[in-house]
């Protein structure tokens, strides 16, 4: 039994949700995201608040029911606070900053890396150490933050490279003489 498809989705105040089949479409105040479901799972709105019920007893019934739910709750997190995902830069010399909607890196490479993020996204570089990727979808806001991150991913010997300001990396010590 899934224990979290049983928890129903709450909307809060400013946020409609209609099921039209196996799709759902959340308005809010951010923007419109909607999501289409299996056919293993039912999805209801009442007195605002989204239920979801596996059809049947199947496994694979319910693995959709818990991941359904999960995907709802998704749409109306991101359409009433959105997603967010903050990234450090760390070695000398590198650096992030904006052009225009281009953001423009200096990572050490023989040329600077030019990104533009695809529609939905803002990315911003407050500091020049610092990369903000900001969206309605979590999944497209975390495949941005993963893109920018792949130009320079961290090192274990001196940390340099590009991460995510929660993200640990584990040292090594290097060679000893």
């Amino acid at each position: 039994m899934s224990r979290i498809g049983k928890k129903p989705v709450e909307l809060p105040s400013g946020v409609t949700a209609t099921v039209s089949g196996q799709s759902i479409e959340v308005k809010g105040p951010k923007g419109t995201r909607n999501f289409k479901a299996t056919d293993d799972v039912d999805l209801k709105v009442e007195d605002n608040v989204v239920h979801v019920t596996p059809r049947g007893k199947s496994k694979r019934a319910r693995q959709q029911w818990g991941m359904s739910r999960t995907m709802v709750a998704n749409l109306v997190t991101g359409v009433t606070e959105g997603f967010k995902k903050e990234l450090e830069i760390n070695g000398v010399g590198y650096r992030a900053q904006m052009q225009g909607a281009t953001l423009k890196l200096n990572l050490g490479l023989s040329h600077d890396v030019d990104y533009v993020a695809p529609e939905g996204v803002t990315v911003t570089a407050p500091k020049q150490t610092e990369i903000v990727v900001e969206g309605i979808d979590e999944q497209l806001v975390g495949q941005v933050a993963a893109n920018i991150r792949a130009w320079r991913a961290p090192e274990p010997y001196k940390g340099k490279g590009i991460k995510y300001k929660d993200e640990y990396i584990f040292r090594k010590e290097g060679k000893k003489k």
